[in-house]
């Protein structure tokens, strides 16, 4: 078999390590995905306007540069497992914000552990791949980036998932208490992967390590693109994945919380299912070819600007194609990451990666989220979406 699940599984029966690491972040991602229902849930139960719903997805992102810097510059001094742990840690700790909000009604409270996850994110994001890099042969790369999709969409189809069916259901501090429990075994995990990797997992030596950032010019345009690829994907789907839960708000007003949240579950099973469509021997392929990667933009788009005019049932499928589709391109995006740099570039490479990401997704949401104040969600969700495309296919026309 030559699916990218296949190689997966021949690479975690291959590796203790990687097996402990994924349970980790089948762990971490569940509590994530229960943090985000508990930071929406209530938004919406407290009738937050839409631009503030916007918004909160622009916290969710944003400090994620500052997060991948700090990451970068961890790597060089400590070990990547290491520094997972931490971000676990500090992850665990940062639950403190979701109790303050649900105690004092507070918003910023709420919006503090968007910021606070966005953080962490950024900071695991170049370890992940360092590790990656350094533990796995070159043809058990797909396998990585498929782990690297597993771990994406995991945090809301497993957290999601559980938290739909548990909103307002069960205290909203029983969801935190299992929230926390996620976040120790987690923890448990990443410590029983480091004593399994052993050496491997040491930090580079000091002859190995670059002495000097990446260069835009002396990139080669297969590395020029393989770093612009995820920038490309959140300047298109940042905007409509942002403008959900205010446009479920405005198609719902009175009970938005029934529409949102099984569409952000539909959404995560999308992004699960995508890469599986893929083979690892094409993977190559598919990051150097334009229509095909324009392609599956254009339907992620086209998916969501169907929402509005469908039934409930029917947008779930919608949801569910559109990023069938897009995580074709995340997919693409991260495997050329991992195969054009060298492992003493690879945690510099992803932090770039990651924070032009960040200035990508955070421009275009902004810009969604005003023109949702003035224009509302559906009609800013058709413009900026599509102007994102028009700019994502200059540019890639250009570093063709």
């Amino acid at each position: 078999m030559n699916s990218l699940l296949y190689a997966l599984i021949e690479a975690l029966r291959c590796h203790r390590w990687l097996r402990m690491m994924a349970c980790a972040f089948i762990f971490s991602s569940l509590g994530n995905g229960l943090t985000q229902i508990v930071v929406f849930g209530l938004l919406l139960q407290w009738q937050a306007p839409a631009a503030l719903l916007t918004l909160a997805y622009l916290f969710a992102t944003v400090p994620g540069f500052i997060g991948s810097l700090i990451g970068e510059t961890l790597c060089q001094r400590f070990s990547p497992l290491r520094i997972l742990m931490l971000t676990e840690l500090l992850g665990l700790i940062a639950l403190l914000f979701p109790l303050l909000g649900v105690h004092y009604h507070s918003v910023p409270a709420l919006l503090a552990i968007q910021s606070t996850e966005a953080l962490l994110s950024g900071m695991s994001w170049p370890a992940l791949t360092l590790l990656f890099k350094r533990g796995l042969a070159e043809h058990e790369l797909p396998a990585a980036t498929c782990l690297e999709n597993v771990i994406f969409a995991s945090q809301v189809l497993l957290g999601t998932g559980l938290g739909v069916v548990l909103f307002q259901k069960i205290p909203l501090l029983s969801l935190l208490a299992i929230d926390a429990a996620s976040f120790a075994g987690s923890l448990l995990m990443l410590y029983l992967a480091g004593k399994a990797v052993g050496l491997r997992d040491l930090p580079a030596s000091a002859e190995d390590s670059p002495t000097a950032r990446l260069r835009w010019r002396s990139l080669t345009v297969r590395q020029k693109r393989s770093l612009l690829l995820l920038p490309a994907l959140a300047a298109v789907g940042s905007p409509a994945m942002a403008l959900l839960p205010a446009v479920a708000q405005q198609l719902h007003p009175t009970d938005a919380a029934s529409l949102a949240l099984p569409l952000l579950f539909a959404r995560s099973l999308g992004q699960l299912c995508g890469p599986m469509l893929l083979k690892r021997d094409s993977l190559a392929r598919y990051a150097s070819k334009n229509r095909l990667l324009l392609m599956c933009m254009s339907v992620f788009l086209l998916a969501y600007g169907l929402i509005p005019h469908l039934s409930e049932g029917k947008a779930l499928g919608m949801i569910f194609i559109a990023h069938l589709a897009s995580n074709v391109v995340f997919a693409a995006g991260t495997f050329g990451v991992l195969s054009s740099f060298q492992a003493i570039h690879t945690s510099s490479a992803s932090g770039k990666a990651w924070r032009w990401q960040t200035i990508s997704a955070s421009l275009f949401t902004g810009i969604a989220a005003l023109a949702a104040t003035s224009f509302g969600a559906i009609a800013a969700l058709y413009g900026v979406s599509a102007s994102a495309l028009l700019c994502v296919a200059l540019v890639m026309a250009r570093y063709r």
